[in-house]
Order: C-alpha cells, then structure tokens, then sequence
C-alpha cells in the first residue's frame, strides 16, 4: 500500500483518439502526471454527473450498485488501477464490511471510478503505471488549457433561462447538457 499513488478525477473530455469515446483524466495528487483512460458514453455520463453534483430523476446503475452496497453495510474503501496492457487499464473494488473482513472485486476501471466518486473513495495505482500511461504537464500548459476551456463561445442567457435549461435537461436524462448548463449557470453567478 506504500507505494501506492493517489489520484483523482481532473475531468472528462471528448476522445481524441477513439471516436464516440471520451477520455477520462485522472491527476497524480502530489505530481504533474495525468492519466487518460478512454471510456464508454454510459460510464462518462454516470462520472460527470457526480462531477457536477446533478441528481437523475432515477438512480443509475451506479447509483443503485452504491445504495445496495450501503444496505448490507459495506463500504467501498479504495479503487486500485493494478494492470495496464496494451492501452487498457484494469481495476479492482476493494471494500470492507462491517466485520472489517476486506474483499476484492475486479472491475473496469470506468465503472470503479464511477463507484469511487459516490463512495468518497481513494483511488490508487502503481508507480509503474503511472511513468507508463501517465503523461506530465508544466504548470503554463495546463494554465492554458484551462483558459481555453473557459473562452466563451455560447448564446448569453439568463439565469433563470439556463435554470429552466437545466431543469428540462435533467428530467429528458441528458445529462451531458445538463452538465454543461451547470458550467454556464456556475460561470454566471461568479
């Protein structure tokens, strides 16, 4: 466990490199490393909704996993990213019950990281697989990425217009537009 990293979730972005996909960031807690892992539409929408603190009108498969989970009093202490092969990750579900017996599961990555968000979980990996995947940023590039990320390039409405937004587009379950419209409303108010 020593030698474990910590990470945690940057963000999500839209694939460069495999169409239809996105690309999960994972930060080195103490570092400059961030990992990629490329990732399903479904897994994506379950992680950003968690990002952006939405509620579905109904639970996900996640969410429902963790509610279970809580049930039977066992709770979710850490994801570790084990095994990196041929540009896939490979992760596993470490809990502990009641009893503090801890049990195993293996998982894909994307739906741990989905799980680890609801739980207040850590998520780990290996030094090994950090230098391998991870890729290192200066501090200037990821300033500007970040300002690119917030040009604006959007019809300006108002509050209560993206509000409305927002309510419609959590209750039609798109949830990628209501994250977005969050962004927007949050950018708004500051």
């Amino acid at each position: 466990m020593d030698n474990r990293i910590k990470l945690r979730v940057l963000g999500i972005t839209y694939s460069q490199i495999q169409s239809g996909a996105y690309a999960l960031v994972l930060a080195e807690e103490n570092g400059s490393r961030r990992i990629p892992i490329i990732i399903g539409t479904a897994e994506a929408q379950s992680i950003a909704i968690q990002l952006e603190h939405l509620t579905p009108p109904r639970p996900l498969t996640h969410d429902l996993f963790v509610a279970f989970a809580e049930a039977f009093d066992i709770h979710l202490k850490e994801v570790f990213i084990y095994k990196f092969e041929e540009g896939v990750f490979s992760a596993e579900l470490i809990f502990e019950d009641k009893e503090g017996e801890v049990k195993k599961i293996d998982s894909r990555t994307s739906d741990a990281i989905a799980f680890a968000l609801r739980c207040n979980a850590q998520i780990t990996t290996t030094e090994d697989i950090a230098a391998r995947a991870g890729v290192e940023f200066e501090e200037d590039t990821m300033k500007n990425m970040e300002s690119e990320e917030e040009a604006p390039e959007k019809k300006v409405r108002t509050l209560d217009e993206l509000n409305s937004l927002l309510s419609e587009a959590v209750k039609n379950e798109n949830y990628e537009e209501a994250s977005r419209l969050r962004d927007e409303i949050s950018k708004l108010k500051d």
